[in-house]
């Protein structure tokens, strides 16, 4: 079923609203209640995807992220108008959430991602490689037709956030979009080494997307039908063309 645009466009609030509001919020908590605690933060953020993925991803496509929603406009798989709105309905889910975040509790910096034990440049280096595996993991699971979708894509991209901020946590907050550092960013009127977040997932973001476009998806258009390069069956007697 094709969905209106301001219906996905919907999802893509809730979807950012849900990353920022669980996600950032552990972040808090655990800095208010029981010290950094790395595993807490990271499932936080995985589940928030994973589950906003399974729920959503059959609506938008489950981006809640504007780097891999650049990544789809560059690759051709969405257009122009559609990607700008789900740009303003992810930040505008981004800001919302650290707004009640702030509401919640007297300081909000717990949710923004920072880079206080590397410089600069290292920390956009990490920013690059955590989006690039994030992306990968969205276009072999969710964008490859061959892939598992249906049954593993929201584990698949939950989980390897989860990895990512294991990684990444400690250094530089691990953000891999620029709407889960924005959004607090704004609330709290802390910026720090913000562009970092918007620079480094939109590289990551591109190079894995366009990479696996070359590698994989495209010698499979290529590929002869039924063969298993292509992913498409053999036409059967009988089956009908659908488009």
């Amino acid at each position: 079923m094709e969905y209106a645009p301001l219906r996905r466009g919907a999802a893509e609030f809730v979807g950012a609203f849900t990353l920022i509001f669980i996600g950032g919020g552990a972040g808090i908590a655990a800095g208010r209640f029981g010290g950094f605690d790395i595993v807490a933060i990271a499932l936080a953020n995985g589940l928030a995807i994973a589950i906003m993925v399974s729920n959503l991803g059959h609506i938008s496509g489950g981006h809640f992220n504007p780097a891999i929603t650049l990544a789809f406009l560059v690759t051709r798989r969405i257009v122009l108008s559609l990607a700008l709105l789900y740009w303003v309905a992810q930040l505008a889910g981004a800001i919302a959430a650290a707004a009640i975040l702030r509401a919640v509790y007297p300081s909000i910096l717990g949710a923004v991602p920072h880079a206080p034990t590397t410089s600069d440049g290292k920390a956009l280096v990490v920013e690059i490689v955590l989006t690039f595996l994030l992306v990968w993991a969205v276009w072999a699971t969710a964008v490859d037709i061959r892939g598992a979708f249906k049954s593993i894509a929201g584990l698949a991209i939950g989980l390897t956030i989860t990895m990512d901020v294991f990684m990444g946590g400690p250094l530089t907050g691990a953000a891999m979009n620029p709407a889960r550092a924005c959004g607090p960013e704004l609330i709290s009127n802390f910026w720090g080494e913000a562009w970092v977040y918007w620079v480094g997932p939109a590289i990551g973001a591109l190079i894995a997307a366009v990479a696996y476009e070359y590698l994989y998806l495209r010698p499979a258009r290529e590929a002869p039908v039924g063969t298993a390069e292509s992913g498409v069956a053999e036409p059967r007697p009988g089956d009908t063309a659908l488009s």
